[in-house]
């Protein structure tokens, strides 16, 4: 009998996030650049493997990409979790001949069996495409995080999945020629507020089931000095690709 999944996120955190970044997403001059990364990158890999899906599921932020599809003739459905859509459940079963999951899973507390929930909604010679941000990502949060909690640190961000777990995880949900790839995408931020408000847009705010206790005003006036000014931060983009066949 397997054992449940460790509950690393917490259900009920993962869900306001998301529920308060699609509120903001509504507002002008909300941050989109993740999503709009991730949506730019399947619309060419689609080019490049010339897949043509007539029915798609489109999980989380995804920018211009469903109507994108829809213009290709595809039939798009589009769901995210803050809608109520579960990742972790199952979906409909061999429907769609692309599923792409965009800023989702780097949420997912059982994130082998999302992966296996993603193949089995795909039809024969179906496609999958999932981006999230992974490992290596907020290098100058990390170093702000460990200045403001200084000999104490607390858990702060998330764990996050790198380029050889991501192969693993392919194999092991049974994802058809899987391939797993890497990119960075780097943003410049005036001041930590903005980072942590472009982060609160983008569902990407902490859901830790554990997380550190707030930060005091003091914490919070070393974080902010240790970020500093016009401070580039880097996002790591991890992609998971596979067949079902």
């Amino acid at each position: 009998m397997s054992s449940a999944p460790p509950l690393i996120f917490a259900p009920a955190r993962r869900l306001a996030a998301r529920r308060r970044a699609l509120w903001l997403q509504g507002r002008a001059g909300a941050a989109r650049y993740l999503a709009e990364d991730m949506a730019e990158d399947v619309i060419e890999r689609l080019g490049f493997l010339r897949h043509q899906p007539r029915r798609a599921l489109v999980i989380g932020l995804a920018a211009d990409l469903p109507s994108w599809l829809a213009g290709q003739g595809c039939a798009v459905t589009q769901v995210d979790p803050a809608s109520g859509f579960e990742q972790e459940q199952p979906f409909p079963a061999g429907q769609y001949d692309l599923v792409a999951s965009l800023g989702v899973l780097d949420q997912a507390n059982d994130l082998p069996g999302a992966l296996i929930h993603i193949r089995q909604a795909l039809a024969p010679g179906g496609l999958a495409i999932a981006s999230f941000v992974g490992a290596g990502s907020l290098p100058a949060l990390r170093e702000a995080m460990l200045a403001a909690d200084g000999d104490r640190p607390a858990p702060r961000l998330h764990p996050a999945v790198d380029v050889r777990a991501g192969g693993q995880l392919l194999q092991r949900a049974g994802w058809a020629q899987p391939v797993v790839d890497c990119r960075q995408l780097q943003v410049r931020f005036s001041s930590l507020s903005s980072l942590v408000s472009d982060l609160r847009a983008q569902a990407l705010s902490n859901s830790l089931a554990r997380s550190g206790p707030p930060l005091s005003k003091t914490a919070a006036a070393r974080a902010k000095a240790e970020f500093g000014t016009g401070r580039i931060e880097t996002f790591q983009i991890l992609t998971l690709t596979g067949w079902r066949l």
